[in-house]
């Protein structure tokens, strides 16, 4: 698992970025936490395979048949990873070397495989050390990883085909068939649920009480603190009690290694004050709580040339530990839930005439794609695996069709009732269809559609169907109903449904992070009620556009961990 799941809630959202020692480095560290996947989900997958039937190239005895694993680049490059013992003499082997990757939820990881007969003279030699223009092909074949982790068994059987023919060949010839079977790599899914609190914390501000939040990180044999967990941030608090954090056993070692808690004051500037830490490890923490007393929290300070650290009154309380299993991400896919793709377009008419070059509908005769299209082909690129029957709800808003009034969501295939298409092509034909059926009209209005796409959750929710909802909403404008969206998200957050927002365009979309709890606190409705769990994404399209980082990995990357987030809030157990 490898990331701290404690739902960011409370009265603001968590820090945007931790630190081990001081509280000025906090913003630097949160690239850390991002790139080991804290935020998000990242799993070691172990890979197995077996093929059955394979051609038989040899004269005097079968084949002796061997695989290689490739991985192709998101530039396309085809990069050889991995490669099988050799199996002597057998069409239907089964090897024994597995292969290791990492899953990485927000993008199309394509594996490729090829089996090679290893010609006899060849057999004494290492297999790293084959060249590979020197063996015969038996086949190929070549899926997503996501294809596989997402059956139920995680095995996935492949067809293997020859990559050139024989011109004279009337009939396709037989290769036989390469299955590939996927298991999660962990040494513990046992986790450690802390519920933890201070008293009487020291101010560090002149004129309010201190906004505490603690970063927990652990202490690797250099010396040096990794974090691996923080809390939200509690305004105008001394004694504060923040939710619970949860600490995956392998996460941070070992029950017995050191950690290190760290409490700071925020300061929105990214200067946050450090109140007080403690240096416990889990077993430790544990009888504190079994104890019932408090760890005084202390502060290293320079006398002359040494430093000590100074004792304070304030104190460390655990007031919740417990150990449970928790199921990941991919133990749930294998137990038949799947994620649902819908999507709703932007048709006001800042976007543009779509018959000219300059809008942002613009269809390029090309084929090269505007950003609309761009954010849905990638988008629904990565979740069309996880939804078997591949046909998704498709809308759009903030346009008149045909001789009535403006509409903020409609059927973007021309229906009166029926709201879905088949697969990513049909939204990209019906969207393009759409361009030519309504006038672009106004205002840019949210509610209706996340609305429409609860409706279709809660009643999901209803039937217990193992289903949670994705919402693309792609927009070149700043939302004018923000309050009503607001009452929209908030009461969506209770439903198993995650929204993305991708901002196209020149606007400015800062007023539009308010909706992404990442960036602020957490969404409050006009009645005064706070969103259970953050269930917004917003990117702006110009912020990934040609970086390293594609517009759907800044998008997908939290969506694991909200997925994760509504399951164990409800207690909602994969059926495996």
């Amino acid at each position: 698992m490898g990331n701290c799941c404690s739902d960011v809630g409370g009265r603001m959202a968590a820090v945007g970025g931790t630190a081990a020692i001081t509280g000025n480095q906090i913003d630097a560290a949160d690239m850390y936490l991002k790139s080991r996947d804290i935020h998000g989900i990242l799993s070691q997958i172990e890979l197995s395979f077996s093929a059955t039937n394979l051609r038989d190239r040899d004269v005097f005895s079968k084949s002796d048949p061997m695989l290689v694993v490739y991985i192709k680049e998101r530039d396309g490059a085809i990069i050889e990873v991995f490669r099988t013992e050799v199996v002597l003499n057998s069409l239907n082997p089964t090897w024994i070397k597995k292969y290791t990757i990492a899953y990485h939820f927000e993008v199309v990881q394509t594996l490729l495989f090829h089996v090679f007969d290893v010609d006899t003279q060849f057999l004494n030699i290492e297999v790293k050390m084959l060249k590979l223009e020197e063996q015969q092909s038996l086949g190929e074949a070549s899926c997503a990883l996501s294809e596989i982790v997402t059956k139920p068994n995680r095995s996935l059987t492949l067809d293997l085909v020859r990559r050139v023919e024989s011109v004279s060949s009337t009939h396709s010839q037989h290769h036989g068939k390469l299955t590939v079977h996927a298991e999660e790599c962990f040494s513990s899914r046992t986790t450690a649920e802390m519920m933890l609190s201070c008293l009487d914390l020291e101010s560090k501000d002149l004129f309010s009480k201190c906004d505490p939040f603690l970063v927990i990180s652990k202490l690797v044999e250099s010396g040096i603190s990794i974090p691996v967990c923080k809390t939200e941030i509690l305004k105008n608090d001394h004694n504060p009690t923040w939710k619970p954090v949860f600490l995956n056993i392998q996460q941070v070692g070992s029950k017995d290694s050191p950690l290190v808690i760290e409490c700071f004051n925020f300061n929105s500037n990214g200067k946050h004050d450090l109140i007080g830490k403690v240096q416990k490890s889990l077993a430790d923490l544990e009888k504190i709580h079994s104890g019932r007393e408090g760890e005084n929290l202390f502060l290293p300070t320079l006398v002359g040339h040494d430093c000590e650290n100074k004792i304070l009154k304030s104190k460390l309380f655990v007031e919740k530990f417990s150990e449970t299993i928790q199921h990941t991400f991919l133990d749930y896919l294998a137990g038949g839930f799947e994620l649902n793709f819908m999507v709703a377009i932007d048709f006001t008419a800042s976007n543009g005439n779509p018959r000219l070059p300059d809008s942002l509908h613009y269809i390029d005769p090309s084929g090269r794609q505007n950003a609309y299209q761009k954010a849905i082909s990638e988008v629904g690129e990565v979740l069309q695996f996880y939804d078997t029957d591949k046909c998704f709800p498709a809308w759009g808003f903030g346009a008149r069709p045909i001789d009535g009034p403006v509409s903020h969501c409609f059927n973007l295939n021309g229906s009166n009732n029926y709201c879905k298409v088949e697969g990513i092509r049909g939204i990209m034909m019906a969207y393009t269809s759409a361009l030519f059926n309504v006038s672009l009209a106004g205002p840019t209005l949210f509610g209706h559609v996340i609305n429409k796409a609860a409706l279709i959750a809660s009643q999901s929710l209803a039937d217990e169907a193992q289903k949670y909802f994705v919402l693309l909403i792609i927009t070149d404008g700043v939302v004018t109903d923000l309050q009503e969206t607001k009452d929209a998200l908030v009461k969506a957050s209770d439903l198993p449904l995650s929204i993305l927002i991708v901002g196209v365009g020149g606007a400015d979309f800062k007023e539009m992070e308010i909706l992404d709890a990442d960036k602020g606190e957490r969404l409050e409705s006009s009645t005064g009620r706070v969103a259970s769990r953050d269930i917004v994404q917003f990117v702006p399209f110009r912020d990934v556009q040609g970086g390293e980082v594609s517009i759907v990995q800044a998008l997908l990357a939290e969506l694991p961990t909200q997925f994760l987030t509504y399951m164990r809030s409800r207690d909602i157990k994969p059926r495996i």
